[in-house]
């Protein structure tokens, strides 16, 4: 399941954002990947433990935080600090798999990865090329957001960013540990939550069948949740 989380970072946030990092120095991309994405992967990357990562990174999970589509989708237990990478003509990342689980270096903490999430951060009409396209079970989908959007995808998902042949395609990437782990629960839960959320805009969240219905997503919730 594609979710678009439609303006996660407003201007004033993505100005913010976009100043932290455009005014930081850039490394080879590859200082993340795996032994598979390494073959694949050509652009420039943030490192991860510099200040303007860490400081764009925090901006970008407040944004996480205060968005409830962004947690009715995910239903997040755990979030890999963002990462942030550039595109410049020529670059591109071939088709790949992300790694089940991610380790931040230096640390304990881990990640399995049930979603991959791209936020993007520049605009589409600064550049050309630089799609994501997600391969599924109804074919390949191709993703290129206004700056500040973001998209949810399965991170099992074979997926690749295609060439960028003009501009900059800038973007902050990371990855999401559901409480769910489930990929049909999730998005069973998802469904529901988001059925309910419309029936309640129209009768209140006191309509006793509303009440009920609740009931059931919170149920469900407590079965196939991993806290």
């Amino acid at each position: 399941m594609l979710i678009a989380i439609p303006d996660l970072l407003d201007a004033a946030q993505l100005a913010e954002v976009r100043g932290l990092i455009d005014a930081a120095d850039w490394i080879d991309g590859n200082a993340t990947s795996g032994a598979q994405s390494a073959l694949a992967k050509h652009n420039t990357q943030l490192p991860e433990d510099s200040e303007a990562a860490r400081r764009a990174g925090n901006l970008v999970l407040d944004a996480l935080a205060a968005s409830p589509l962004f947690v009715a989708a995910s239903l997040p237990h755990k979030i890999y600090p963002p990462l942030f990478n550039r595109y410049g003509p020529g670059d591109t990342f071939g088709a790949h798999v992300d790694t089940a689980v991610r380790i931040r270096r230096g640390s304990d903490f881990r990640v399995r990865t049930d979603l991959s999430a791209t936020l993007f951060l520049a605009d589409p009409d600064s550049y050309d090329g630089g799609a994501l396209v997600i391969e599924g079970q109804f074919g390949e989908q191709r993703v290129k957001l206004p700056a500040g959007h973001m998209i949810l995808y399965p991170a099992s998902s074979v997926h690749r960013v295609e060439p960028v042949t003009k501009g900059q395609r800038v973007a902050s990437f990371f990855w999401i540990q559901s409480m769910v782990r489930d990929t049909e629960a999730r998005a069973t839960l998802f469904e529901l939550d988001t059925a309910v959320q419309a029936l309640a805009a129209d009768r209140g969240m006191a309509d006793p069948e509303i009440v009920r219905l609740t009931g059931v997503y919170h149920n469900l919730l407590r079965r196939w949740a991993e806290a």
